[in-house]
């Protein structure tokens, strides 16, 4: 059945993704007016500013609201790619383009054995959830290359390790593709690429890595975990207040930076976790890799690192939807449950960001409940996730399956392949 599935899904996901992503287009160009405050000011204001900056080649040093590595100049001067188009239209229309490459990729790859056209469909069904805010971002860029790292893993290692290192110099969170991937290759090309890229515009723009220090003095912003502290305690005679702090609506005041450490040190502890489960994985006599587990470790780590932030933005669940799409390429995955525990955050994560958002900047009743559910079903999500990855991809008891056909139609390496292999 799942095969057959497979292959009408042309026939369906098309039309799916040409109505869903129409809508957005819709909204951030203003034919329609999506409720609450306007998301697309990032791309017409803040993003068209930097661009200015970016072309005299500097980066925005003095604005504390640029806060991204030094690659991510690449996706603010993406529209100079549509010169016939006003910046903001040609921004909308690139990300819309993106969108479309993300689902030929996903669709790709669910073809073959072993494979399923699942992963497409929750990346179709997953962006529209979100409302305007994705194509008002540059996220689903960096999550296209991510994708596009993960699919390439078995078949050219090497290149996964590149795009992992640009998407890195993109937005960091990349780098965690890495995690599960198999052998040496891609964690060669990822540090080898990476310090060539960023060692080129260290010497070439001022200020390439000052994003760093503007990322240290960030407080705790208001849709992440670490808020819920304040929320609650603002019914109960807390001092601090909201303010717009660094981009972003964040809490100020007594305790705060207790708060911003404690998720530091959960951040920290995720990281030991996640080499922990490295160590275990790799060592002989360990379970083996499958063809999924690169895309199962990825989903679980960026889950991780987003649970234990101090900043949850909407866009965030941008990444988590492209990561759990390529779990569900693989019928053999063992995240479905968290896939769609991510799926069902979503629609919530758009009525706090943008339609009730004045309720979660004033802590009320409905703000602080939708907070909770949607934070809770991330946490869920990141614990079922990591109990599911610790207990191992393939037994050594489990016959090895065939080779994995790979996204581009190439044999790969064996899935049982061990972890440690070059």
């Amino acid at each position: 059945m799942e095969t057959r599935d497979a292959g009408r899904s042309p026939v369906w996901l098309l039309p799916a993704w040409g109505a869903t992503r129409l809508v957005l287009l819709l909204f951030v160009l203003k034919v329609l007016v999506f409720p609450g405050p306007d998301v697309t000011s990032d791309v017409s204001v803040i993003y068209r500013d930097w661009a200015d900056v970016l072309r005299t080649g500097t980066f925005p040093l003095e604005d504390v609201t640029w806060q991204y590595p030094p690659a991510a100049a690449f996706a603010v001067l993406s529209p100079g790619l549509l010169p016939f188009l006003e910046y903001a239209t040609a921004f909308f229309v690139l990300a819309c383009v993106t969108d479309a490459a993300v689902l030929a990729l996903l669709w790709h790859a669910g073809r073959g054995a072993g494979r399923s056209s699942r992963g497409a469909w929750v990346w179709v069904a997953g962006v529209p959830l979100l409302g305007p805010t994705v194509y008002a971002r540059y996220d689903v860029m960096v999550t296209a290359v991510a994708v596009a790292a993960l699919l390439a893993a078995g078949r050219h290692p090497r290149v996964a390790g590149a795009l992992a290192a640009l998407g890195a110099l993109l937005k960091v969170w990349p780098a965690l593709v890495l995690v599960g991937m198999r052998g040496r290759r891609p964690w060669i090309a990822a540090a080898l690429s990476g310090a060539g890229l960023a060692a080129l515009f260290a010497v070439s723009m001022p200020g390439a890595f000052a994003f760093l220090t503007f990322q240290r003095e960030r407080g705790v912003e208001v849709e992440s975990l670490g808020s819920l502290v304040f929320h609650v305690a603002r019914h109960f005679g807390w001092e601090g207040g909201v303010l717009l702090n660094y981009g972003s609506m964040e809490f100020l005041g007594p305790h705060v930076d207790t708060v911003g450490t404690v998720c530091l040190g959960l951040s920290a502890v995720a990281f030991g976790w996640l080499l922990l489960w490295r160590l275990r994985a790799s060592r002989p006599g360990a379970p083996r890799f499958a063809a999924h587990t690169a895309a199962d470790a990825a989903f679980v780590a960026v889950l991780m690192f987003t649970v234990t932030s101090r900043v949850i933005s909407p866009q965030y669940l941008v990444w988590l939807v492209g990561l759990g799409a390529v779990c569900r390429c693989f019928r053999a995955s063992r995240m479905r449950v968290p896939v769609a525990l991510v799926l069902a955050a979503t629609p919530l994560t758009l009525l706090e960001f943008p339609l009730l958002f004045a309720d979660v900047v004033a802590s009320t009743p409905l703000g602080i409940t939708l907070l909770f559910v949607r934070n809770g079903l991330l946490v869920t999500a990141a614990l079922l996730g990591a109990h599911t990855l610790w207990r191992g991809p393939v037994r050594r008891d489990t016959p090895a399956p065939p080779d994995d056909p790979g996204p581009l139609g190439r044999a790969t390496a064996p899935a049982d392949t061990p972890a440690g292999t070059p």
